[in-house]
């Protein structure tokens, strides 16, 4: 009887487990969402997805720290915001990079995370970059596709002065990253002849 009672109250205690990390899951996921919302990145002024994108982070940092997947969250954020199967997988895929460029530059400190729940830029506190800030990077540059502009898919973290001096050219990277847009619908075919055009010009 008490092996049974033991057992009983395991499973108890697992169930309960499980059901906080189900709720805490939708909580984060519930604060993500509107930050992603298609429909509202769209009316965005010039560069307003940044701040979006650094308090996104801050979340998913916050998820990660309760003991929360932050995978699981992007994943049902993209989903519960509108995103096709392809898209939803692109951007989900930038957030957790974003998290993860945060972490290895140091910027996911409580002070930091406080300014990125603002969505101000952090601070990069370790490395060749500390003391910069950490902005905002247009992988494929606005001056060449200006409806990326407010992409979360393709913006990037980058410390101030690599940002500065990346400049609007367009390389490998960008270029199989526009495809891969394309193909998620997030980029129109003339975008996507835009950035191949600039590869072709950029070419030696």
């Amino acid at each position: 009887m008490k092996r049974i009672w033991n057992l009983f109250a395991g499973f108890l205690l697992l169930a309960t487990a499980l059901a906080l990390v189900a709720a805490e899951t939708a909580d984060f996921t519930a604060k993500l969402t509107p930050l992603l919302d298609p429909a509202k990145l769209a009316t965005l002024r010039r560069r307003g997805a940044n701040s979006h994108l650094q308090k996104a982070v801050a979340i998913l940092a916050d998820a990660k720290a309760s003991g929360t997947k932050p995978d699981g969250v992007a994943r049902r954020a993209v989903k519960s915001a509108g995103y096709t199967a392809e898209a939803g997988r692109v951007t989900a895929a930038a957030l957790l990079r974003n998290l993860d460029i945060a972490g290895k530059l140091g910027c996911l400190d409580a002070t930091n995370l406080v300014a990125m729940r603002r969505g101000n830029a952090p601070t990069i506190r370790t490395g060749p970059y500390a003391g910069q800030k950490a902005t905002v990077d247009h992988i494929i540059p606005r001056a060449v596709v200006p409806a990326l502009d407010n992409t979360i898919a393709n913006l990037e973290l980058m410390p101030a002065k690599l940002n500065e001096a990346k400049g609007d050219k367009i390389g490998a990277r960008q270029l199989d990253l526009a495809r891969k847009f394309h193909r998620a619908g997030l980029l129109d075919a003339a975008g996507l002849a835009a950035v191949e055009q600039a590869a072709a010009g950029a070419k030696p």
